[in-house]
């Protein structure tokens, strides 16, 4: 085995998150009686990403992009809303949400016989959890890493020196990082020294100076790297 231990990210990487997160969106404007227009959601998902790009660059802490992204969002829609309040809906629903990427729960079946499988993410610990938990996927995890529980994001260094310092024996040469983030999983692992794969289905260009260590467009190419 080249990679005896394998660190995968959870959202766009095992589950679909952009499927969880539309229909989480879809419930919180239902409550509030307004349709949720293709524009208003690509609105919200901008503004989202924008965020938590702030968050792994160090400008915002979690708990201002929690408390305050609902307030910001509808805020546009001349709506004064509860930040928090508003937070702890949106995490009950998209909790619920756990749609797999394609041939997630295989590869991870295949693989948990030979490897140690590990998560590293940036969700929110109990809706990870919970999600990991409902789609199947928890049996095959060994353990998983969260940047709300760790206390530091990917891709600061001081995650990954948890996630050493957490794993018996960690080898930086025979581990390897997985995921669709080019600026959380990508540059972590670059940054830290570890090779990584780039899941990138859609085929995006890679428009930033971190080049991972190799790239893939579908989950079961990872059996050939591994």
């Amino acid at each position: 085995m080249n990679y005896p231990t394998l660190l995968f990210d959870v959202d766009d990487t095992l589950l679909n998150f952009q499927a969880s997160e539309h229909q989480a969106i879809q419930k919180l404007f239902n409550q509030i009686n307004r349709p949720l227009t293709s524009k208003a959601y690509q609105n919200y998902h901008q503004m989202n990403e924008g965020l938590w790009r702030r968050l792994e660059r160090g400008e915002i802490s979690r708990e201002t992009l929690l408390n305050t992204r609902f307030q910001i969002f509808f805020s546009q829609y001349g709506l004064d809303v509860d930040g928090v309040a508003y937070e702890k809906q949106y995490r009950q629903f998209l909790s619920a949400g756990h749609d797999p990427i394609p041939n997630a729960v295989q590869l991870l079946n295949d693989l948990s016989h030979h490897h140690q499988l590990y998560i590293v993410t940036n969700g929110i610990a109990a809706t990870q959890k919970r999600r990991l938990r409902e789609s199947g996927m928890a049996k095959y995890i060994t353990k998983m890493f969260v940047s709300e529980t760790v206390g530091h994001p990917k891709p600061e260094p001081q995650f990954f020196d948890y996630v050493a310092e957490s794993i018996d024996h960690f080898d930086k040469q025979q581990s390897l990082v997985v995921g669709d983030s080019l600026t959380s999983d990508i540059l972590g692992a670059a940054n830290y020294g570890l090779d990584s794969v780039w899941f990138n289905p859609a085929h995006q260009q890679n428009s930033t100076s971190t080049k991972p260590t190799y790239e893939i467009a579908e989950l079961m190419e990872l059996e050939n790297i591994v």
